[in-house]
């Protein structure tokens, strides 16, 4: 190569150089390993929290219960405690991960009678008639006590400090595309005033850096650990009581006088018959490996369905991110995420064939409907009947399921694994409670209003199906992998491409977090206004440009998305020598959503 001005370029020749090979490929962040506990969060301060309490003599259960306590403060434009949380969580003695149900559950006056009578053809997607009685936490709670050591008031301690005398704004809260401040601030000031007060310091954007107090808050954290410490007994019976005051007592009375005084649907009997189940995981195995996730009530079968169908094909010879591996994984994702709308729900309240959705002949008979061509219909299947197709008089049509997410990941060296995935109750789309510094979630919004029999359909003390969704995977008989995303409908997306990154690819933690990512559009969203793009698949322009030739050549309408800008992964991993390692993904912070951070030690 010679240059205008004659100037000779050589390759490699330089004797100063610290690397003469490429560095394509390579991540950006490091691998980190601890023997002791590992931690990945979307916030440094969640991450660093939730290290000190393993420090202190917690496990990781208490360790995610105290990050995911401070994500609600310090990434509210993604979760606050007024959310919703699945958790998964895997104890020494292995044996299957359980599951936590921290979904919302539907006002016992929620239906689509009433919606209609007060002039909605949807539910809102945002205010009091969204909301329903939070689940964030009570998950926590039960996590704690079921799996934890330490008291509610050890594991608050650093979120409480944060409160009291504030955490810096980062550029996420300040300007993330349609959830930060900036995008928010009209509507603060002109209808939320509770939240402007609490976000819009002097009536102005912070500044990056400038602290942020929640007093209120901190009250709310202060007033359940007193009522641990009154409470006579061991430490289970302290955390009993902290659930009894956020559900029974002086938190559910502020929640229902501000719904009430907004016209809401809650009452004081929806919080009284308030539980948080502890569910049995669902699971598929993939080469050596078995995947768990939640039930049905979220869209994380979806990924085990993906697999059901992948493990016929043989991944490792197309190659990754190929023509053929992307064009095989997004018809797999839509054919998963068809059924998805179809039958998944609330399995407390509808009847869903989960057990054939993930079957061996299921997934066998799916795989067959994909060809060289990508597919441009919405093509559910007959679980009931082992069929590749349902009927098109049979199929539902579609309904959106839902943005906005953290995620935590912990392992400790006793043996504890945990997965959590908070979200909703986000500052966007729903006004702070002024007594008690956060909003109630609007996770209602995902259910339908029609047509009558759909498992989406509200219904009193229904929980609305969800996005949010953690994973687990399993490998010679311990916990190996926990891990999660953020990002609404590609969430089980995104987690299954760093699964077969992980497993299919062997790449380490840290590059199948880093790797291009993809995810289609073609399936109805679960959020407001229930809307689809069929065919639409997103992808990362770093995949390169012979891959998006060919992509749009099998018919995939191609929307070309900027690099770091699909993914926002977390994960930590156990080895077989018990040596942890942790990673999180640099898209939280070149994307500007969050600053995650993993840590070890």
């Amino acid at each position: 190569m010679i240059l205008e001005n004659s100037a000779e370029v050589r390759f490699g020749s330089s004797k100063r150089s610290f690397r003469l090979k490429s560095t394509k490929g390579r991540p950006f962040l490091p691998r980190l390993f601890g023997q002791n506990g590992a931690v990945a969060a979307e916030h440094y301060l969640s991450a660093g929290a939730g290290l000190d309490i393993i420090k202190q003599g917690g496990n990781a259960v208490d360790a995610a219960v105290a990050a995911t306590l401070v994500e609600g403060v310090v990434n509210p434009q993604m979760h606050t405690i007024g959310g919703e949380l699945p958790i998964l969580v895997s104890a020494p003695n292995g044996g299957r991960p359980v599951c936590i149900n921290g979904n919302m559950v539907a006002p016992g006056r929620a239906t689509p009678e009433e919606f209609r009578a007060r002039g909605y053809d949807k539910i809102p997607p945002e205010g009091i008639l969204a909301a329903g009685v939070p689940g964030a936490m009570g998950a926590l709670l039960v996590a704690l006590s079921r799996f934890g050591r330490l008291r509610f008031a050890d594991v608050a301690a650093p979120a409480i400090d944060l409160c009291r005398n504030g955490f810096p704004a980062h550029c996420g809260l300040i300007r993330q595309h349609k959830f930060g401040i900036s995008d928010n601030a009209q509507k603060f000031r002109e209808a939320w005033p509770s939240s402007a007060a609490l976000y819009l310091p002097g009536g102005r954007l912070p500044n990056e850096g400038e602290l942020i107090k929640n007093a209120a808050l901190a009250a709310v954290f202060n007033y359940l650990a007193d009522e641990e410490a009154k409470a006579a007994g061991d430490r289970v019976q302290g955390i009993d009581a902290c659930f009894r005051a956020f559900y029974r007592g002086d938190v559910a009375k502020e929640i229902i006088a501000f719904s009430d005084s907004r016209d809401g649907l809650l009452r004081r009997s929806d919080f009284e018959c308030f539980e948080v189940p502890i569910e049995e995981s669902l699971s598929v195995r993939f080469r050596d490996v078995d995947i768990f996730k939640c039930g049905p009530w979220t869209q994380g079968p979806a990924l085990l369905q993906s697999l059901a169908i992948l493990r016929k094909f043989d991944l490792l010879a197309m190659g990754h991110n190929s023509i053929d591996y992307v064009h095989h994984v997004v018809e797999a994702m839509k054919l998963a995420f068809a059924d998805r709308d179809q039958y998944y729900g609330d399995p407390s309240q509808v009847q869903v064939p989960i057990e054939n959705l993930l079957s061996d002949a299921y997934g066998d008979a799916r795989s067959r409907l994909i060809t060289d061509k990508a597919d441009m219909a919405l093509r559910p299947g007959d679980p009931i009947l082992m069929g590749p197709l349902l009927p098109a008089e049979r199929r539902n049509g579609g309904a959106v399921w839902g943005p906005g997410t953290v995620h935590v990941d912990a392992m400790d060296r006793e043996g504890y694994s945990a997965a959590f995935t908070p979200s909703g109750a986000w500052i966007m789309q729903s006004e702070v409670v002024p007594s008690l510094g956060f909003p109630l979630g609007v996770r209602l919004s995902n259910s339908l209003l029609g047509p009558q029999g759909h498992p989406g359909v509200v219904a009193p003390y229904r929980r609305p199906r969800t996005t949010i969704s953690p994973s687990m995977a399993v490998k010679e008989g311990r916990t190996w992998l926990a891990f999660g995303s953020m990002g609404g409908d590609q969430q089980d997306q995104w987690q299954l491409q760093f699964f077969l990154n992980r497993t299919v690819f062997d790449m380490s933690v840290q590059e199948a977090i880093e790797a291009p990512k993809f995810s289609s559009e073609h399936f109805p969203g679960f959020f407001y206004p229930h809307d689809s793009e069929l065919n639409r698949l997103r992808i990362e322009e770093s995949v390169g440009q012979e891959v998006l030739k060919g992509l749009a050549r099998r018919g995939h309408e191609l929307d070309i998305a900027p690099g770091w800008t699909e993914g926002f992964l977390c994960a930590v991993e156990r080895n077989e020598a018990n040596v942890l390692e942790a990673g999180i993904d640099p898209r939280g912070t070149k994307s500007e959503v969050f600053p995650s951070q993993a840590v070890v030690f």
